[in-house]
């Protein structure tokens, strides 16, 4: 009697355990789902950063290596009658890039940024409307 006994309650133990490993083998599949998803989002997301970060230090013109030269200036030569009636010389200096030129890089560079950062909050709001419907499937 004993005997069948415990093979009876050793069986539901294997069973129980089989089933047990069953669930935690699709807890893991979902899990590495829902993380590639995350990565691959994040991914993207961050892609669009620094695509639009590297564009705004293209067009801004901004960057470590430009920092440290000098601005080219073009001097302009001026005649100058002083009070005395005696005609001199001074030299003005002009930039050598017009200020038309840098607002025109500094527009395209906010409009580029702006752009990009807009495809960004796109990817995230999809993302985070992805990540809770699946937490209401899960839940449901």
């Amino acid at each position: 009697m004993e005997l069948l006994e415990s093979n009876d309650m050793k069986s539901e133990l294997l069973k129980k355990s089989a089933k047990h490993r069953a669930q935690l083998e699709e807890e893991v599949k979902l899990i590495s789902e829902r993380t590639s998803k995350a990565v691959i989002n994040a991914l993207v997301v961050g892609g669009a950063l620094a695509v639009s970060y590297w564009l705004v230090r293209q067009l801004a013109g901004g960057g470590k290596g430009k920092s440290k030269r000098r601005k080219v200036v073009h001097a302009k030569p001026v005649r100058v009658i002083q009070s005395d009636g005696h005609e001199a010389e001074e030299v003005s200096y002009e930039p050598a890039v017009p200020n038309i030129v840098t607002q025109i890089g500094t527009a395209l560079a906010s409009q580029a940024t702006v752009f990009l950062l807009g495809l960004a909050k796109e990817k995230l709001t999809e993302y985070l409307q992805s990540s809770a419907e699946d937490k209401k499937e899960t839940k449901a």
